[in-house]
């Protein structure tokens, strides 16, 4: 990316912009603390912002949790180099508003009026509390979250280095630094330091600033496009010229088919909703009403930015800056750069000085959307080792030892994943790590089965729950990337589930056999009464 702008001076900006930025951060992870000073239950504040946050936060916090870096780089990109078809990918935004409107609001009555605060305490509670169950939905949420913390330190890291890119290293105590690891050392100390501090209110608060710069960055880039192409007409004209293959959908069994979207579409956008994270937000709304409106937010603005920002930039893009003979423009190393490439070459021209003050915004607000997963998921994965893991072993635990338990695996998880980022680079584990986070949203949709179960229909028992889960978990190992890392590329259930994997979502196949065992072990055991 550093040689994408490397063209547009932007001097002392990225520095002025950045710092302001974090100090911002801390300012509010401050800020949270104090708040939560006057809290008269230490780990709902803690966890849930004492169940209280209002339409703004609530909505910012969870389209900024929902998005990450990955909206306004990698999908841009993906419309760039395949054209229209990975936009039948969208529908997951109303699927997933649905989602907050149906679930949302029944997840936070019972969490209210029982006291949860983690998934797994109202799975256990509805099926009767099994140490088994609650580590499987802990597991569940592990392999969602953790996989989500690196991925989105490393994202940080390689924006760092596009940000400052005149700038090979710095040298601390005789040791040469690069850039890169030490965007992630510094991203990685501020996001801990405001989640360790304030807790659910200081990373909503924090939320409501990254989720706006997002969804600004993303409209002003498709304004950018636009402006670049000639206004409506002349975008509309310039992208009708593309190769006729990138304004149609692709057949069965190739990359983005219509088959494969819509089971994504229907499974995948669900699974992002009910993952530890957005529980934790469904828990910390103020009302029902918060949370109904939140959904009319999350419908309307979110389609509405990446209807700008992903498919107007991707495809105007490619009509701006065409690939010759499958070779990307000078500039661009890959299609996720197409974001970054309009901005540095259409800001200055369209806003003049400050154009180039938009552009180091911009790069600020890619890496706050991956600041604002990071420290999202962080937080859950505290909750969910605190209260899922720690406190089964330890009944007896005190709130405060909780607390300190929780903060703890911050420091720790943080650690760890800014080291994977540096060490985990050099072999193979970062690469395993990155399988997992391909496949985070396919377990994740594995508790959709039981959520709905518990939410409307009140049919299984203890017993099917564990199973359908259990089962649904191990149908997802089973494909591929993770079928072939663990049962080798030759392995005939590798090569038959690659072969679903083309026409159907990975999560939904995970689905159909979770909902079958849980079914049948449901209708044979006993439910708790």
């Amino acid at each position: 990316m550093s040689n994408l702008i490397a063209a547009t001076d932007l001097g002392i900006l990225p520095y002025f912009v950045l710092g302001a930025y974090l100090i911002m951060l801390l300012g509010l992870g401050f800020a949270g603390l104090i708040k939560s000073r006057a809290a008269q239950d230490a780990e709902a504040d803690y966890y849930l912002a004492g169940r209280g946050q209002g339409l703004l936060v609530t909505s910012l916090t969870i389209m900024a949790t929902y998005f990450s870096g990955f909206a306004i780089l990698t999908f841009p990109g993906w419309v760039y180099s395949d054209g229209i078809a990975p936009m039948l990918f969208a529908l997951n935004l109303p699927v997933a508003a649905a989602g907050i409107y149906l679930l949302g609001n029944r997840i936070r009555k019972l969490g209210q009026e029982h006291g949860h605060i983690t998934p797994a305490d109202l799975i256990s509670h509805h099926y009767g509390d099994s140490r088994m169950l609650r580590f499987l939905v802990a597991l569940v949420g592990a392999l969602y979250v953790i996989p989500y913390v690196v991925i989105q330190i490393k994202a940080g890291g390689i924006l760092a280095q596009g940000l400052f890119q005149n700038v090979d290293h710095l040298t601390l105590l005789g040791w040469k630094v690069s850039i890169e690891d030490t965007g992630v050392a510094v991203l990685s100390l501020v996001t801990m330091l405001y989640v360790l501090i304030g807790g659910m209110r200081s990373v909503a608060w924090t939320d409501v600033i990254q989720g706006l710069l997002l969804l600004s960055a993303m409209l002003l880039s498709g304004i950018a496009i636009i402006y670049a192409l000639g206004g409506v007409s002349g975008y509309f004209a310039a992208v009708s010229k593309l190769n006729g293959e990138l304004l149609t959908m692709p057949p069965p069994g190739e990359r983005f088919n219509t088959w494969s979207a819509l089971s994504f579409c229907s499974f995948a956008s669900l699974a992002s909703i009910v993952q530890p994270a957005q529980w934790m937000r469904f828990y910390s709304a103020r009302s029902g009403d918060t949370l109904r409106k939140t959904a009319i937010v999350f419908s309307t603005v979110l389609p509405i930015c990446f209807l700008l920002g992903v498919f107007l930039v991707g495809l105007g893009g490619r009509a701006l800056f065409p690939m010759i003979d499958g070779a990307l423009p000078e500039g661009m190393s890959k299609p996720d750069d197409i974001v970054i490439h309009v901005i540095s070459q259409q800001f200055p021209e369209i806003f003049g000085s400050l154009g180039l003050f938009l552009i180091a915004l911009i790069l600020v607000a890619v890496m706050a959307a991956s600041m604002s997963t990071a420290d999202s998921n962080l937080h859950a994965l505290s909750a969910v080792v605190t209260r899922d893991l720690y406190q089964p072993l330890r009944p007896e635990s005190s709130q405060n030892e909780r607390a300190w338990i929780g903060r703890a695996v911050i420091i720790l998880a943080t650690i760890a994943a800014a080291g994977l980022t540096y060490w985990g680079a050099q072999g193979t584990l970062l690469k395993t790590i990155t399988t997992f986070f391909f496949m985070a949203m396919a377990f994740s949709a594995q508790l959709l089965p039981l959520t709905i179960d518990i939410l409307y229909l009140k049919k299984g028992s203890r017993q099917g729950a564990i199973a359908g889960l259990a089962a649904g978990i191990l149908t997802v190992f089973l494909f591929p990337p993770l079928g072939s890392l663990f049962l080798g590329e030759e392995n005939i259930l590798t090569l038959l589930t690659a072969d679903l994997k083309t026409l159907l979502d990975v999560g939904f196949c995970g689905i159909v056999v979770n909902v079958t065992v849980f079914v049948l072990v449901s209708a044979t055991t006993k439910k708790k009464h």
